[in-house]
């Protein structure tokens, strides 16, 4: 599923108009035309696609996720992905408790492009390259995050985070996917080299590495890096499935992933 697949943004169209749009053959801006009748969908809704399509083409090729971030339903957000996957930073965080307000964020990893780099409190773990990460890229994703990694990051380092954000706790509950991170991976069969570590363990691990163990911080680190890379994986595997789901039978007549210009070019 692509942004340019979808009509929901649109004031007036709801998931079954979408659908309808779809069912008869409209399935990609490209093909909607306002000089043709389209039976259920009115003059007024009509202009109304025609107008957001017209804004919307010349933000994607911006690369402009925040204005898409904006009008997309909260629960169709997920639609930005595809759009924006290679600009997409997926980041976990590792913490002395619960409470950002009397707790410490103690490592951060992010994986983008391949590549995960982790930042440690006390020796690189600053607000400006917390900032810099989340702020560089068109999209971040998380599990959680927007309760938790991000009220935690933000009191902390005093910073404020408004990149679009891709919290996969939600769309992984569109497709009856509960529990934490770690129980979701088994479930769509996501493995991981070593057994899981509780958020206990992690306390532990940062406490012993206060105490001189830098094997400890080894150890937190390699399990906050694999959280923040599977991420990705994650992500790939929602969207696909919520993207099956919503697009339904349609999907056997229809092409949603025709290509477009990336975004930003």
């Amino acid at each position: 599923m692509r942004i340019e697949n979808s009509f929901i943004p649109v004031r007036g169209v709801g998931e079954r108009t979408e659908r309808r749009l779809w069912e008869r053959g409209i399935t990609h801006w490209d093909d909607f035309d306002r000089s043709v009748d389209v039976r259920g969908v009115g003059a007024t809704t009509a202009d109304r696609i025609d107008g957001f399509i017209d804004r919307a083409r010349d933000r994607l090729r911006a690369g402009d996720a925040a204005f898409f971030d904006d009008v997309f339903p909260s629960d169709q957000r997920w639609r930005l992905y595809e759009d924006f996957r290679t600009e997409t930073c997926y980041f976990d965080i590792e913490t002395t408790g619960l409470d950002e307000q009397a707790n410490q964020v103690t490592t951060v990893s992010f994986h983008r492009d391949g590549e995960t780099t982790t930042l440690v409190a006390g020796e690189d773990l600053t607000a400006e390259a917390v900032h810099d990460r989340l702020t560089d890229a068109a999209v971040i994703a998380s599990f959680n995050g927007a309760r938790f990694d991000v009220p935690f990051l933000e009191t902390n380092l005093g910073i404020e985070i408004d990149t679009p954000h891709l919290d996969l706790l939600y769309p992984c509950r569109q497709l009856g996917l509960s529990g934490g991170l770690k129980a979701i991976e088994s479930e769509i069969g996501v493995e991981r080299d070593r057994p899981d570590i509780s958020g206990r363990d992690a306390v532990r691990l940062w406490h012993e590495y206060e105490r001189g163990d830098e094997e400890a911080l080894e150890t937190l680190v390699s399990y906050n890096r694999e959280d923040a890379r599977n991420l990705e994986t994650l992500a790939d595997v929602v969207c696909e499935s919520l993207h099956r789901d919503v697009f339904g039978s349609v999907a056997g007549s229809a092409n949603p992933g025709r290509s477009e210009p990336a975004a930003g070019e």
